[in-house]
This record gives C-alpha cells, structure tokens and sequence, in this order.
C-alpha cells in the first residue's frame, strides 16, 4: 500500500488529512541478547516498514485503527491505562503514556497503522510500530526529542508499560537506520557508527515460522 492509499483510506475512516510517519524494521548480524546486557550488536534496518497517519481531533480521545486488525480502540487521554492489555493498541497507546509521564502532554489524535512488518518473526515489528507512533504523537504536541531519546522512550514503554525486558537494540535500528549500512552500537554508551554494506553483498532473510514473543517468553 503506498502512502497516497493510506492517505485515502485515512480519509475514509476519520474525514481529516493526516501526517504519515514511517519506521523499519531489522535484522541483526551480530550480537544476540547482548544489548540488555550492555554490550555491542551491529543490526541492519530492512525494507519492511510500518507506517502511521495521523491528524488532531477536537477532543480528547486517542482513537486507534489497523489495516490489519478489525478492531477499533478508543482511550480517553486524561485517564489511560497504566499497564498494556495485551492487544496490538498497547504499543500506541503506551508512548503517549511515557510521553505524559515525560510532562509532554499529547492532544486528541486519530491514528492509522499499516505494517509490512512480520509480526512475531524477530524483525521487531514492535519497534517499528513505537518508533513511528512516537513520531506521529511528537509532531502533535511539540515535543523535541533526538533519534537516540526516542529510542530509549519506545525502550522504556516496552520495559514498562507492555512489560517486556528488551534493550534499546530494536528501537535504536528503527530511529537511526540507513539505507546501505549496517549500525555498530555499543549499547552501555550508545555510541554508534553507520557500517556500509558492500555493493556485493546481500542479505538473505529465512523465516522459519517459529513465532517470537518478548513479554511471554523466556
């Protein structure tokens, strides 16, 4: 789907013209487990991306839709959850909680996922959907924050508002990714530096099916 269909489609569901905002997902090539334990890994961000339209509504309702999901979730912005449900919403719906936490207060907002992301195939499709949730909810209440902070704020609402005990790896890929490189992180530090991926070189990505789950796994 290009942006000018989930634009329409957009169009369709809220009768506003939104913002798009995009994230990638990953692989990574070196460096497993390693970087909730202070360590280095070196990902590489790949085609697959999820997208999020946004626009602003009068109220103060955060109303949440999928391309992939039938549900509809709608939360009242002065009383959300402070604990994720475990429904796909939560990843929205916990940034703009740590955002408010951060004293940056998030207005109405109507929201439009598309992912092209394989969810539960270890190419974080989790972190693809904060970091572009995070950008889509910052460009409506003026917060300021670097690539590298909105890597640790998506980081902080797994660890704390979904529950999951990951490191900055997958966020830290989905902000600072480059098309042609890969991305040596030192993860204690966050010190990084943009590796390029020979012209020659291609990477190959197998799935084996076998499905991946942060929260509920060991």
């Amino acid at each position: 789907m290009t942006s000018a269909e989930l634009t329409r489609r957009f169009e369709d569901s809220f009768g506003s013209k939104p913002r798009i905002f995009c994230a990638p997902g990953r692989v990574n090539l070196l460096g497993e487990h390693t970087d909730y334990n202070d360590g280095f890994v070196m990902p590489c961000a790949i085609g697959f991306s999820t997208r999020v339209a946004i626009s602003s509504r009068p109220d103060r309702k955060l109303v949440i839709q999928s391309e992939e999901f039938s549900e509809k979730f709608e939360f009242d912005l002065d009383n959300l959850p402070s604990r994720g449900k475990g429904v796909w919403s939560d990843y929205v719906v916990g940034i703009a909680v740590m955002l408010q936490q951060m004293g940056q207060k998030t207005p109405g907002a109507s929201l439009l996922v598309r992912g092209e992301v394989p969810i539960g195939a270890g190419l974080s499709s989790s972190a693809a959907i904060e970091v572009a949730s995070a950008l889509a909810l910052m460009s409506l209440n003026g917060a300021k924050l670097s690539l590298p902070e909105v890597a640790k704020l998506c980081q902080r609402t797994e660890n704390v508002f979904i529950g999951a005990r990951v490191g900055i790896m997958d966020q830290f890929i989905s902000c600072l990714g480059k098309a042609g490189h890969a991305l040596l992180l030192d993860c204690r530090s966050l010190e990084f530096k943009l590796i390029p991926i020979p012209e020659s070189v291609r990477l190959v990505i197998c799935n084996t099916m076998v499905k991946h789950e942060h929260a509920s796994g060991a």
